[in-house]
């Protein structure tokens, strides 16, 4: 599968443009608004065109590229949240999430892909933006689907439950399938990062992998505005600490020959996860520079659709165009 094209807003560090790639599209153009990710996407695809600048400030008439394109697709960041900051940010993915819609009255791609938290398939917070949707999509000439994935079903060692849109214009839909799993077993957190682990001559790697049984928990980036590089909330730090993790600060290296891991004696005692380690605990490749300092870096990483979801969609969404 091949030739197809694809616009791509809000990114990130390109996760979800990465598998789109690996699917067979070809971007014409990225846009997100944080100059991080921008520098993130430029510094591994110097040949992508990437524009950093606001959704709502996207004139596709000043960026002829983006018109006559197979499809639209949008990965909205990820955040932490409380009662408060979760009313504030649905109302800024919403906000975004009408963005996307309105830029499809504009560029008509014969499909768009929107993936978020999985709330966005099946919660009733975001019922508004449902009927919103289901009007605008249905005037545009869309059939469409509403599904959750979990990365862990495609070889992501992360539980990540993911709310995903896809539309596609009628004469194609009825062809489309939601992707299935692509592996029987689960990767876990030990499997993943074993060889990370043992990379300095650390002697309890394989010790450490051996009680680092299960997928990993959520990785979230946070906001601008709040949240550090930590792995979660309380709940799952507690999870991380089930397997010797300390989550409550990324470290800056890798364990050496001279670490003494003794998760008995509490966090002090456990190790900490790099930003590089969680970049493949996203299945970013170790080639893929993530760029800026080791909070912005991290949002990055939280924020990003894992690659193999974005490839899984894009082979299921380039089936149905090809049919």
């Amino acid at each position: 599968m091949s030739g197809l094209t694809f616009v791509d807003v809000c990114s990130g560090a390109g996760g979800l443009a990465l598998g789109l790639e690996r699917a067979g599209f070809r971007p014409t153009l990225l846009l997100d608004e944080d100059a991080d990710a921008c520098r993130t996407v430029r510094a591994n695809r110097p040949h992508w065109n990437v524009l950093q600048a606001d959704l709502l400030d996207l004139d596709p008439s000043e960026h002829p590229e983006s018109y006559d394109v197979d499809l639209l697709s949008a990965g909205l960041p990820r955040v932490k949240s409380n009662a408060t900051a979760a009313r504030v940010e649905s109302g800024e993915a919403e906000r975004l999430l009408r963005a996307t819609v309105y830029l499809a009255h504009a560029i008509q791609p014969r499909a768009m892909l929107v993936e978020n938290v999985p709330a966005l398939a099946d919660s009733d917070r975001f019922h508004d933006f449902h009927e919103f949707a289901r009007a605008e999509l249905e005037h545009l000439g869309y059939a469409f689907s509403w599904f959750v994935l979990n990365a862990a079903d495609f070889g992501v060692p992360q539980d990540r439950r993911q709310g995903v849109l896809v539309a596609i214009k009628k004469r194609w839909f009825s062809a489309f399938r939601p992707p299935s799993p692509t592996v029987t077993e689960h990767i876990s957190v030990g499997d993943a990062l074993a060889s990370s682990m043992r990379s300095h001559g650390w002697k309890d790697a394989d010790r450490w992998a051996s009680r680092a049984t299960s997928v990993a928990p959520t990785l979230v980036g946070g906001s601008k505005n709040r949240g550090g590089a930590d792995l979660g909330p309380a709940g799952t730090k507690r999870k991380w600490e089930k397997m010797g993790v300390n989550a409550h600060s990324l470290g800056d290296l890798i364990p050496g020959s001279d670490f003494v891991w003794e998760p008995e004696l509490g966090k002090e005692g456990m190790l900490r996860l790099t930003v590089d380690q969680a970049a493949l605990l996203q299945s970013f490749p170790e080639q893929w520079e993530i760029t800026g300092r080791k909070t912005a870096r991290y949002r990055q990483i939280g924020h990003a659709s894992p690659p193999p979801v974005g490839e899984a969609l894009g082979r299921a969404i380039a089936r149905a165009l090809h049919s």
